[in-house]
């Protein structure tokens, strides 16, 4: 899935997370398992960090059972 660099302005300003970082994680993201638990919470608490904003415990396992369970958006474009 290709993104348009409008894409990752629209990230940047919501986030300030900028384009090289979202790229960066993506690679981490298609190297590792996204069905595995751990991966998941890895990925979640650098997300956290870069964002600077915490994520409950409850909305965690949120994240992973949707990931797990493929119950994510198709269009993650539109989400943002």
């Amino acid at each position: 899935m290709a993104f348009s660099d409008n894409f990752f302005k629209r990230v940047e300003q919501k986030t300030n997370v900028n384009k090289e970082t979202i790229l960066d994680l993506a690679k981490k993201l298609q190297e590792g398992n996204l069905k595995d638990e751990g991966t998941l919470r890895e990925v979640i608490g650098e997300l956290s960090k870069m964002t600077g904003r915490e994520v409950s415990e409850e909305n965690k396992k949120k994240i992973i059972d949707a990931v797990v369970n493929d119950n994510i958006p198709k269009d993650i474009d539109k989400m943002i």
